[in-house]
């Protein structure tokens, strides 16, 4: 089973901010999106989960064996951590998620599989770490049943060993057997976990390719700005 997404756009009033936006994804798979800030990355998020803003309009397919894509099959873990309810526990929360989708939760298990212990669950926003709270956002999507999963940013703001906890528990999932799509301005990172990097500029999409070709001066990419990407994020890398 195949999520397939062809020739997206989005537009505003005031214009299109997205255009083009071609990408496949298996169940068992882990895709990368990347670009610069303001390329519309999390907007494509949005249009996944059919989240995007009322003024949007959207044009092209996204769809599931060749199905449109159903409410609640695919599952956003946002980049905000204010999509945290303060006043909530985390038990709480998950089992909310997982109502809406029109499952129960387990929600111990759902916070071991993220890798937190199950006390967790009586922990109010305020008391995780940054770490913490990535993993419960990841439950809150994994707990919704979804096959498909997408987790926008999940890293921001995380000390590096951290950030590969979080990158390795992504890659868990797929193989798991669930599609994931993780969105990361990470680009050393992703290419350590997807099968595939789509990067985009200003709304738009420059290509795709195989992670195995973000190495050494990324000499196989297509695109010249996909090699400058690359290679900027190798260039603190060597001054360590």
């Amino acid at each position: 089973m195949t999520l397939t997404i062809t020739d997206l756009a989005v537009r505003f009033p005031t214009g299109p901010v997205l255009e083009g936006i071609s990408l496949t994804l298996a169940r068992g798979e882990l895709v990368g999106l990347t670009g610069t800030s303001g390329a519309g990355k999390s907007l494509i998020a949005e249009a996944l989960v059919g989240a995007l803003p009322p003024d949007a309009i959207r044009s092209g397919r996204i769809e599931i064996a060749g199905q449109p894509v159903a409410a609640r099959t695919v599952a956003l873990a946002p980049q905000g951590l204010d999509a945290l309810d303060p006043l909530a526990p985390v038990g709480r929360q998950i089992k909310r998620f997982a109502r809406l989708a029109g499952v129960a939760a387990d929600v111990p298990a759902a916070l071991v599989g993220v890798g937190l212990p199950p006390d967790t669950a009586d922990l109010y926003p305020h008391e995780l770490s940054g770490g913490m709270a990535r993993r419960v956002l990841l439950a809150t999507a994994l707990a919704t049943g979804a096959d498909w999963i997408v987790a926008d940013e999940p890293t921001v703001g995380l000390d590096p060993e951290a950030a590969g906890r979080v990158l390795s528990l992504l890659a868990g999932v797929a193989r798991a057997g669930r599609g994931v799509i993780v969105i990361s301005h990470d680009l050393i990172g992703l290419a350590k976990i997807a099968s595939r990097i789509v990067i985009l500029r200003a709304g738009k999409h420059i290509e795709t390719a195989p992670a195995s070709a973000f190495t050494g001066a990324g000499a196989t990419l297509r695109d010249g700005f996909s090699r400058a990407l690359w290679t900027a994020q190798l260039a603190p890398e060597a001054q360590c």
